[in-house]
């Protein structure tokens, strides 16, 4: 990923917290000549390596984890939000016209290696894991134990798990900080008063930081 200097969030905690803040990744590999893009949800244990462990399952239908094998380099790419930037959001726009529409955004990229994990133990561990931290903010939280047991272990053996050691973490925060505090405010709240969905909103609130971090 090309990253400018300006743009380059690369530390692995803020890493960390936007992979578990937007867990729902995209899975890229390359086996056999061909490249195959897999959308999951993913569990980071940040503690688990130097830069930490994904943990994610596929359907066993899915040829994905024949296709791959244990050592195999895969990318993990995280989005926290992207929104398209009009130039006339910008305040010098109107003053001096140089000015031209671009796209914002904030990814996370973890680069890989994978590690197929066969095994009903793993399996049935990351799923409660997962479940556990997406039931949490629910009124009444869905536990594994709510469905008969027989029912649970036919799901589980229908899947098959997918970790992965984290050996390279890129971070881009595209928020137009190359532009002067005015500016990337300007377009930052042009932004925020549009409304419209909750990534670019995302956007428009990391910009208006941004431009606070500029001012101070």
């Amino acid at each position: 990923m090309y990253i400018p200097e300006h743009f380059d969030a690369s530390r692995p905690d803020v890493l960390h917290q936007l992979m578990i803040a937007h867990p729902f990744g995209t899975l890229v590999s390359h086996s056999a000549g061909v490249l195959d893009a897999n959308h999951l949800p993913f569990h980071l244990d940040p503690a688990h390596g130097a830069l930490g462990t994904l943990h994610a399952h596929v359907a066993r239908a899915n040829p994905l984890w024949q296709d791959l094998k244990d050592g195999d380099d895969v990318l993990v790419i995280f989005r926290a939000g992207d929104a398209y930037i009009s130039p006339s959001w910008y305040p010098s726009k109107a003053e001096l016209h140089r000015q031209v529409p671009t796209w914002n955004y904030v990814v996370a990229h973890a680069h890989g290696r994978v590690r197929i994990r066969d095994d009903e133990r793993y399996v049935r561990g990351m799923v409660a894991r997962l479940t556990r931290t997406h039931e949490a903010p629910l009124p009444a939280p869905w536990k594994m134990s709510d469905a008969p047991a027989e029912f649970v272990d036919g799901l589980l053996r229908a899947i098959v798990g997918i970790e992965i050691e984290i050996m390279r973490l890129q971070g881009k925060r595209k928020l137009s900080q190359n532009k002067d505090e005015r500016d990337l405010r300007g377009a930052g709240q042009a932004l925020a008063a549009r409304g419209g969905n909750s990534a670019a909103e995302a956007v428009a609130r990391a910009m208006l930081d941004a431009a606070d971090a500029k001012r101070q």
